[in-house]
């Protein structure tokens, strides 16, 4: 085998093996260099952890926090990436703050603590919570606009329910 075909040979196998690289990376969470090394070896590429190293590099995959921990992620796959409990936030501060709900039309209020309404609003905006058109946050209330009754009512329930388990996770602390 002449010098030529052989570099071609090492670029083919490069490409194949960085495909690969980003098919893993996209189909399931991998948190260090060395499980990629393992994961590639299974599939028939024995490679070290310094040429997983150079490839992350290479194709510019990055570590985010996902579920509790830090993995690699293809870039362009970050924008479709379940969130791993979007809800979490919202839990944590339904148990740890008061909170009074009142209504006016397709708006419901919140009131809460002073220098709270911030936070609850923005959790509620990153939560999976979808039926509301927006919020509105001060500093101790917050609007939750809705555009029929349906909506209102559909989000007013789940809201109640996550609010009754965050506050019996909270006595519970």
């Amino acid at each position: 085998m002449d010098t030529t075909t052989r570099i071609s040979s090492s670029r083919a196998l490069k490409r194949e093996r960085q495909r690969l690289l980003r098919e893993i990376v996209s189909l399931q969470a991998v948190s260090s260099q060395h499980e990629l090394v393992d994961l590639l070896g299974a599939r028939g590429f024995e490679v070290t952890q310094a040429t997983v190293s150079r490839d992350i590099t290479e194709l510019g995959l990055v570590k985010v926090a996902y579920d509790g921990q830090h993995i690699y992620a293809w870039p362009a796959d970050l924008a479709t990436m379940p969130a791993a409990d979007s809800d979490a936030r919202l839990r944590r501060v339904l148990g740890d703050y008061p909170i009074h709900i009142g209504r006016s039309g397709l708006t419901l209020l919140l009131i809460t603590e002073a220098g709270v309404a911030n936070a609850i609003g923005q959790a509620i905006d990153e939560s999976s919570f979808h039926e509301q058109e927006g919020t509105l946050a001060g500093d101790n209330t917050i609007l939750v606009l809705f555009a029929d009754e349906q909506r209102l009512e559909a989000w007013l329930e789940r809201f109640e329910a996550m609010r009754s388990v965050a506050q019996m996770e909270g006595s519970t602390r």
